[in-house]
């Protein structure tokens, strides 16, 4: 049997560990309540992530995410051949990650639906759907209302997608950089992560802070073929790839456009 490339390896299971513990969270609040408050839910995030990048960075450099890597691309001579086979990698892991959820919460999901009077892949869905995909706003284990939506506009989810993910990869690009002394070092996965924790606390409400394509589609996907059938594609209408794929990828952009013209040029005086 060949030998997987170690990049492979390396994203497809660090991509898998993000998404198992993050959206496992999710889950475990949701379905259980088992962690009351966003705040418990992004920290878990955060460790996750910075979980991820100490088992994968000597393998793949732990890009974990679409944005990251179009960003590495754009901004720090990441070789373009390589950006399709991260990406596919990353969300096959994110893909399989939500299959092994639905099959530990499994039991607690049907019986979520069953209490909350929810019929999967009908329209309200998205209550018990969000566990996977994300929605704006935040459904937080209830079906969306129009009163709920008025919370936030598609236009302001795009803008906080772009926002949050470009202080994320402002973030990644400053702490790697060799040349920055006061960079954390030893402490730059927990530092990412810490990151993370901070705007998803700020945006998980909002747009359930997703900042990564592939944390979002892969899982989208799965829920999709889970049950869920068009629903995790509708309720947000184009939002779906506009807010949860366009917007981080052009966030990852501008943030590797700030650490270029702006944080860059002094590391190196």
């Amino acid at each position: 049997m060949p030998r997987l490339p170690k990049w492979f390896v390396g994203e497809f299971f660090g991509v898998f560990l993000v998404v198992f513990f993050g959206c496992g969270s999710v889950c475990a609040s949701v379905l259980t309540g088992a962690q009351a408050g966003v705040f418990q839910v992004a920290i878990v995030w955060g460790l996750g992530i910075a979980t991820a990048i100490h088992l994968t960075g000597a393998l793949s450099g732990a890009h974990l995410n679409p944005a990251v890597t179009a960003a590495m691309a754009v901004w720090s001579g990441f070789p373009k051949s390589r950006v399709a086979p991260y990406v596919a990698a990353q969300l096959l892991g994110a893909f399989a990650a939500a299959a092994a959820l639905y099959l530990v919460f499994g039991g607690a999901l049907r019986l979520y639906e069953s209490e909350h009077g929810i019929a999967r892949g009908a329209p309200g869905s998205e209550a018990s759907a969000m566990v996977f995909g994300e929605f704006f706003p935040s459904p937080g284990g209830k079906p969306l209302t129009p009163a709920a939506r008025q919370r936030m506009s598609h236009p302001a989810a795009f803008g906080a997608e772009v926002l949050g993910t470009a202080l994320l990869l402002l973030t990644v690009f400053c702490v790697t950089d060799e040349r920055n002394r006061a960079r954390p070092k030893v402490l730059t996965a927990a530092t990412i992560g810490l990151v993370v924790t901070l705007l998803i606390s700020l945006l998980g409400p909002l747009t359930m802070a997703c900042f990564n394509p592939a944390r979002d589609l892969g899982p989208r996907l799965f829920s999709a073929l889970a049950g869920w059938g068009t629903v995790p594609f509708e309720v947000n209408g184009h939002g779906w790839w506009t807010v949860y794929i366009l917007a981080p990828l052009l966030g990852g952009l501008l943030g590797g456009a700030l650490y270029r013209f702006f944080f860059k040029p002094f590391y190196a005086a």
